[in-house]
């Protein structure tokens, strides 16, 4: 639709695949496409040749060498590199006997590690970062013919822009993380022509930190001396530790190595393997592959599980319970990697797509160059007293086995961990609020504001004002409690009653409550229950027009603080009919929300996305929720951009249904830093004044809020604490269906015991309102628009209480730009959606009588590729008058001529029928909620309509009902997501029916990869022409059967 065209003038409708080329010579008048392309590319040298020679695989190497497992020292071991009862009870032991990642709930509220007065291995300071809006995450688990862990072990000495046969000389691993017996191989392949160096990554801790500096300062040396002896790849260990020899961190002599020898241009020349005992969960083998690891031998793991093999802790063999843990840690590691939308380790490997959170700029400039720091915290002296202390200990006469000691570090413990929800904060929050005691709500929040040591950066933070005022000219509560609002957390991930009281007691107050993902029944829209932000997410589960026309604001959710760039599973033992039936799906079947929405890949589809729900429902706003991370402050200018009306930046302390253990702990940034960034950015682009903030992430009192307030939130998001007024005693058993006080269950039993109430979440929310009122009043001003954004009023508070927490620096957070003197430092504008002139308003003219009163309207229109989402808004101004029930069939009848622009018939409710003669872009039928859709290619055709593409990518994703009839193929993903609609078309892309969960589709001819992937429920008609489907159908969740003539 970009040029005009006749029909009769094209010969062929192509699009340009993923992964795929052409090549327009414009002598010869020829095209040339990607098999021919890559087949003469192929065919330029012998490479199948070539590899036979030179490559080989470590899977076809046998030896008759034997490896042992067990190690010396055991115990004294497991203390020097931190191993505790958590880390084998709640870490190794669930990987070794079920091979993947165990679940936890409920979020992290455990100090930062550079806050916390225990000792945490240098893995622990490093955040995880993700894809937000543009390069979106991956799912690797439906999508795995992506994703690959594969590697190769060797050095590339000679020019790699020349095809030379030794640039095949390498070693194959299928497999990053390697056994002791594939260890022992790589030792010993010198025979094979390969050269290995090991190199011991120990020092001396009675020197201390110059110990610590010089040892890393030689094993630097040593390892640019191997490059130069001609060694193909160098083993830095930690085996031989003892009294008078400590580990270096294998993070640190990882990336001080990598980066050595990236300064001298040698990195290329050597690959690096890491025999280490301090890596055990999937996040520590993230960092070692981020930061330059080729291969890590967790030799220490290893040991433990023949340990638990020997004393029956673990009911299986050694090697099945080896194998296990590999995979578990394989499985996280393409998490991991998909979240950034990384598909291979080869990629991610050096990346270092990390944030440091606490480390000091001197550490960080020398030996993880290019990683953000922003409030600095530990130095290398701090980092050499925790690795020698641990060692000390474990050599010390009173040594007390590790194993027996619970640090808390997942829940709560008696001299564990310090964690912001305990015993005495639980309590005190429920009394309060049951009794109705403003007082006792007082000692609540004195007792979290006051508390000694320090969990959240905000704790560190304190304000002045000018003169204070008398409470009474302050604001009322009632416009305060405005600006609240509870987390998106769906009916499903929680008890219905559960759901329903956040909703009642937040309409009571003028706050908002969320659905979450999982929609809403209809019923509650008219009633007090009624949520007034939609959320829309990835999976689209009950996402139909008539509720996005009951929404106040629609939410976009790109992320999720607790599991940012992953999607959601909503085990089918917590889908009973009810949520079935919310969610248009089958009861007792699994529903999976894909890490990415399949119609935002970039900031211009996000832009698209909006436009559509403000089309369907021009009198909601239209917020995205991001997580805070490094760099969400340029994403979120992109999308003020984009027209959104409000962002929200949840913090990675937020509480979740279920989520892998390593992104609860390791995954995104505080919500300080994320929204400082964000406030900061939009500043300074003169984009502030047109967009509302909202933040999340346990927020408790309100100094919390006005601390927030400064750093430029005008609203706040409340999840885990609304929960806890409504009885929550944080079990931490959310994933598990077995909440013991009804919250967070869909057992009938369980929910009798379901005892919280509406008024608790009023009282709660009012006397966070009078708190902040006090707060205001102390500061002399009057309301809480006079504080957003004002972060020179914020005052850091230094804390001297230990070394790490003595340089803690917050000034990054606390910076108020000189661009804030002149731009708006909050919210004075509305944004414009240029809605005016879109060509529904027309239609909905036109179609009066239809809409009214049910009479007949049939039109005819030409339209362009600058028509974009036709049909949502006159679908939103049927279902606001119909619900899902629409006008009687065919009752507006719709003729387009042309291309049509993106989304075209989004959201198309029942009575709508569109026909279109010529083509359209992505999104068709996106949401479409009964309509009809039919497109078929203009008459003047010459072309066959059944090889040519007539749509593009994306179609039906998320409908719940109605009929799609397309005369010819279309791109990637058709049908993804489908719960409800039928589908006819002849040929479709890769993803075809991906994540389908009701109706039919029908596809009369070829189709793409990875069919059916991720589909629960519907069923799919294919006509397999050369009897090949099988190749193309993903079979994890479907079965094929042949359609029999009857």
């Amino acid at each position: 639709g970009v040029l005009p065209f006749e029909a009769s003038e094209i010969k062929e409708r192509g699009r340009l695949k993923p992964g795929k080329m052409l090549m327009v010579d414009t002598e010869t008048g020829t095209i040339q496409y990607d098999p021919e392309l890559k087949e003469s590319l192929a065919k330029a040298y012998p490479y199948k040749e070539w590899l036979k020679k030179n490559r080989i695989s470590l899977d076809e190497i046998s030896s008759g060498r034997g490896t042992k497992y067990s190690v010396n020292d055991y115990n004294q071991l497991l203390k020097t590199f931190g191993y505790y009862k958590e880390d084998v009870e709640k870490l190794i032991i669930p990987m070794a006997s079920e091979g993947k990642e165990p679940t936890a709930s409920m979020g992290n509220d455990a100090p930062l590690t550079a806050l916390s007065n225990k000792e945490y291995r240098l893995f622990a300071y490093f955040r995880q970062l993700f894809a937000q809006v543009t390069n979106p995450p991956i799912d690797p688990i439906r999508e795995e013919l992506v994703m690959s862990l594969a590697g190769y072990i060797g050095s590339i000495d000679k020019n790699i822009l020349e095809p030379l046969p030794e640039h095949s000389k390498m070693v194959r691993l299928t497999n990053p993380v390697i056994t002791n017996r594939e260890l022992d191989l790589l030792i010993h392949l010198e025979y094979k022509g390969f050269k290995a160096e090991t190199l011991p990554m120990l020092f001396n801790p009675a020197k201390g930190a110059d110990g610590l500096e010089n040892a890393l300062k030689e094993l630097c040396l040593k390892a640019e001396k191997a490059v130069d002896n001609g060694s193909n790849y160098i083993i830095i260990t930690d085996r031989g530790v003892d009294a008078n020899h400590a580990p270096i961190p294998s993070l640190l002599a990882v990336s001080a190595v990598h980066h050595h020898l990236i300064d001298h241009r040698k990195r290329m020349q050597i690959d690096i393997i890491v025999e280490s005992a301090e890596p055990r969960e999937v996040n520590h083998f993230a960092l070692l592959f981020g930061y330059g690891a080729n291969a890590v031998n967790p030799y220490l793991t290893f040991a433990i599980l023949e340990e638990l093999v020997k004393t029956g802790n673990l009911q299986l063999d050694f090697h099945t319970a080896e194998k296990n843990f590999i995979k578990a840690i394989d499985k996280g590691l393409l998490k991991t990697m998909s979240k950034m939308g990384i598909s291979t380790l080869r990629s991610y490997r050096g990346a270092q797509i990390f944030e440091a959170v606490g480390i000091n700029s001197s550490v960080i400039n020398k030996y993880f160059k290019g990683t953000t720091s922003k409030i600095e915290g530990a130095d290398l002296t701090d980092i050499a007293r925790d690795t020698i202390s641990s060692h000390n200990e474990a050599y010390h006469e009173d040594f007390i086995d590790p194993l027996l000691i619970n640090q808390g570090v997942y829940a709560w413990r008696r001299n564990g961990e310090n964690h912001a929800w305990n015993p005495e904060t639980i309590t005190k929050l429920q009394l309060a609020t049951r009794l109705g005691s403003y007082k006792k709500f007082k000692e609540y929040t004195h007792s979290i504001d006051t508390k000694e040591e320090k969990i959240f950066l905000r704790d560190f933070l304190t304000f002045e004002g000018k003169k204070p005022i008398d409470i009474s000219e302050v604001e009322p509560a009632s416009e305060i409690t405005k600006r609240f609002v509870t987390g998106a957390m769906s009916y499903g991930s929680i008890s219905r009653e559960a759901h329903e009281a956040m909703a009642i007691a937040m309409n009571a107050i003028g706050g908002k409550s969320n659905t979450g993902e999982g929609g809403e029944l209809a019923e509650r829209f008219a009633t007090n229950a009624r949520s007034a932000i939609k959320q829309v997410a990835s999976g689209r589960f009950g996402v139909t027009t008539e509720y996005l026309v009951n929404a106040d604001e629609i939410q976009i959710k790109i992320a999720q603080g607790a599991k940012p760039g992953e999607g959601g599973q909503l085990p089918g033992f917590k889908v009973d009919k009810i949520i079935a039936k919310t969610r248009h799906s089958i009861p007792g079947i699994s529903l999976i929300s894909p890490p990415p929405h399949h119609d935002i890949y970039s900031i211009e589809d996000l832009a698209q996305l909006i436009f559509d729900l403000k089309n369907v429902n021009p009198d909601a706003i239209v917020s995205v929720k991001l997580v805070s991370e490094s760099g969400v402050g340029t994403i979120a200018a992109g999308v003020a951009k984009a027209k959104a009306d409000l962002i929200l930046i949840s913090g990675c302390e937020g509480g979740t249904g279920a989520s892998p253990m390593s992104s609860i702990k390791h995954a995104g940034l505080p919500l300080e830093i994320g929204l400082a960034e964000v406030q900061q950015t939009l500043v300074i682009n003169n984009l502030r004044g047109q967009i509302r903030l909202q933040t999340d992430g346990q927020l408790k009192t309100g100094h919390d809020i006005i601390v927030s307030a400064m750093l430029g939130a005008e609203e706040f998001g409340f999840a885990t604490s609304a929960l806890i007024v409504l009885g929550c005693i944080m079990m931490r058993k959310c994933h598990l269906n077995t909440c013991p006080v009804g919250v967070a269950t869909q057992s009938e039993e369980l929910r009798k015991k379901f005892i919280g109430r509406s008024e608790y979440l009023i009282n709660y929310f009012n006397f966070l309102a009078e708190e902040v009122r006090e707060h205001l009043a102390a500061l002399g001003v009057k309301s809480l628009d006079e504080i957003v954004g004002r972060a020179d009023l914020l005052k850091f508070t230094e804390d001297n209480s230990t070394s790490k927490l003595s340089k803690i620096n917050l000034s990054r957070i606390t910076y108020f730009p000189e661009a804030a003197k002149k731009n708006p430092i909050r919210h004075v504008k509305l944004q414009d959606h240029k809605l005016d002139e879109v060509m529904d308003k027309s239609l909905i003219k036109s179609s009066r009588p239809a809409i009214e009163k049910s009479m007949p309207v049939e039109l005819s229109l030409p339209i362009k590729n600058t028509d974009r989402a036709v049909g949502a808004m006159l679908s939103g101004e049927i279902a606001k008058r119909y619900g899902n029930n629409g006008l009687p069939v065919n009752t507006i009848q719709c003729t387009f001529k042309g291309s049509a622009g993106q989304s075209f018939g989004a959201f198309l409710a029942h009575g709508i029928t569109f026909r279109l003669e010529g083509d359209t872009n992505d999104y068709v039928g996106k949401g479409l909620a009964g309509g009809k859709i039919i497109i078929v290619p203009p008459t003047s055709t010459t072309y066959k309509a059944e090889d040519n593409i007539i749509a593009g990518n994306t179609s039906l994703y998320g409908a719940t009902a109605g009929e799609v009839y397309i005369n010819g193929q279309v791109g990637e993903r058709f049908c993804v997501r489908n719960s409800g609609a039928i589908a006819v078309v002849e040929g479709a892309g890769d993803h075809c029916c991906e994540y389908m969960t009701g109706g039919r589709t029908v596809v009369l001819g070829k189709t793409g990869r990875n069919f059916a992937a991720g589909m629960s429920g519907g069923i799919a008609y294919v006509y397999n022409i050369d009897e090949d489907f099988d190749y193309y159908c993903n079979m994890q969740m479907v079965e094929l059967s042949r359609s029999e003539e009857r």
